[in-house]
């Protein structure tokens, strides 16, 4: 499957970014939102690790994510916090809100997931029908040379003593015309030394430029577009920035 994050992919997941492990996202997205009198959406949403403490700080949040099994966890951790769960399964392409919002995130590289570019350009776009006059769009992106770069071959992950959980990734694939990569993602879950499971997840990301994604923000109807250097709003990107982060606006 692509993209999928099913049942070991979302447990390997969520043992690998619990909620509230912050890359130096969790702190930038919560300065950026701090003035935002209205609700915010985050597409993507995964197991909640950004959602999560922005709900518990009292934003009027909503989020969607296409995998069942990520939502799951997120549900989880809202209920053991005793915070609603605004949730919904859906996806880019198709996600539908009766309310417009003050602002929507997708922190940690979530658009590069989206591999099309007709299909991207239409997400901004949805992006922008489903936000305020005046709201803001917030999204990071990785550099290029993170994404074409070799990924971390194995990793292991041991849980209550008897579970093993291994991930193998495999770089199968770097098409520069598409400037999309494809992975084959191995996970395997062992108890005791016996093998119980195995998915196979066909992993694509595209990357972006930044002027480029600049190009594509303001065709789809945004403004002030500011890109931003490794969390440090109004910072020009430089070559050894880890992240890179786009702010833009819905005109009013």
């Amino acid at each position: 499957m692509q993209n999928r994050y099913g049942r070991l992919a979302s447990w390997i997941y969520h043992l690998d970014k619990p909620i509230g492990h912050s890359f130096g996202d969790l702190e930038y997205y919560q300065q950026r939102l701090a003035d935002v009198d209205g609700p915010v959406l985050e597409p993507a949403v995964g197991n909640g690790r950004i959602f999560i403490p922005l709900l518990e700080r009292g934003l009027a949040i909503e989020g969607f994510d296409a995998s069942h099994e990520m939502l799951e966890y997120c549900r989880q951790e809202c209920r053991a916090r005793g915070l609603p769960a605004p949730l919904t399964q859906q996806t880019f392409e198709q996600f539908r809100y009766d309310q417009r919002f003050a602002a929507i995130i997708m922190p940690a590289g979530s658009f590069q997931l989206i591999t099309e570019t007709t299909s991207a350009m239409a997400v901004l776009k949805r992006f922008w029908n489903h936000l305020q006059p005046g709201g803001r769009l917030i999204m990071d992106i990785d550099p290029i040379e993170s994404i074409i770069g070799e990924a971390q071959a194995a990793r292991s992950w041991t849980v209550d003593g008897s579970n093993l959980l291994t991930l193998t990734s495999h770089r199968a694939e770097v098409d520069y015309r598409k400037q999309t990569t494809l992975s084959h993602l191995h996970y395997q879950h062992w108890q005791d030394g016996t093998l119980q499971s195995t998915e196979l997840d066909l992993f694509h990301l595209r990357w972006w430029g930044v002027d480029e994604l600049a190009f594509a923000l303001r065709e789809a109807g945004f403004v002030e577009v500011v890109a931003s250097g490794g969390y440090q709003h109004g910072r020009c990107p430089c070559q050894s920035d880890p992240i890179i982060s786009l702010e833009a606006r819905r005109p009013d």
